[in-house]
């Protein structure tokens, strides 16, 4: 039987990040110029949260808000799910279950280094179908 792989090998790396002090507008707006739904969010070099599509569509669909003028951190998630990119795979997907998250940041040496998503996670289940059960 092969070793279960690490969530490096289908993560994200280097992944686009948000101060927290930044309008949630800036957030929308990269995530749409780059297609993604989970940005880390950060107070200088520290990860303080992660902010999703789904925060942003909450926030912006109430009655009188601007999101030019709401920051980042009034809509993140500062419950943040972590893992070294040696974690292995299934206790990545098993945290990631047992939470109901839809994304794990990736932290080396107090840094992010990475994101993993469901959209990753379904990645890494369609290679691993391919390979192991053929």
């Amino acid at each position: 039987m092969k070793a279960i792989p690490p969530v490096q090998r289908y993560m994200t790396p280097a992944p686009h990040t948000v101060g927290n002090d930044q309008p949630l507008a800036k957030a929308h707006e990269i995530m749409r110029e780059f297609g993604i739904r989970h940005l880390p969010v950060m107070h200088g070099n520290r990860l303080v949260g992660v902010v999703s599509d789904r925060d942003v569509a909450i926030i912006t669909a109430l009655e009188d808000v601007n999101p030019t003028l709401i920051t980042v951190e009034d809509a993140m998630t500062s419950d943040v799910l972590t893992v070294g990119p040696d974690t292995p795979l299934d206790e990545v997907a098993a945290l990631m279950a047992e939470r109901k998250a839809g994304s794990v940041v990736i932290e080396q040496n107090h840094k992010v280094v990475g994101i993993f998503t469901t959209v990753d996670g379904m990645t890494a289940l369609a290679d691993l179908l391919h390979t192991r059960l053929r």
